[in-house]
């Protein structure tokens, strides 16, 4: 059986420990190195991933790739062949 001094200081460890789980750092993106984003139709340069067709810099190019990949690409009726 535990006696009363052995009984307080599990106790206690076992406060410390589930009160240390409590704590938590701040979040925030204030730290160095936060780059600001370029707008996406500035395009990465030269990838082996860019669509063929699209130039790099050019918003009327990216906003017609858009277009096309939201018709014939991502579009199910179109895909399948099927009256929507």
């Amino acid at each position: 059986m535990m006696n009363t001094t052995t009984m307080i200081r599990l106790l206690a460890l076992s406060a410390v420990l589930a009160l240390g789980a409590c704590g938590e750092k701040p979040q925030d993106m204030t730290g160095a190195g936060v780059k600001q984003d370029d707008a996406p139709y500035q395009g990465v340069g030269d990838s082996q991933y860019a669509q063929a067709g699209w130039k790099a810099g050019d918003k009327d190019s990216w906003e017609q790739q858009l277009k096309a990949r939201a018709q014939y690409g991502q579009n199910d009726y179109t895909r399948m062949g099927a009256k929507p």
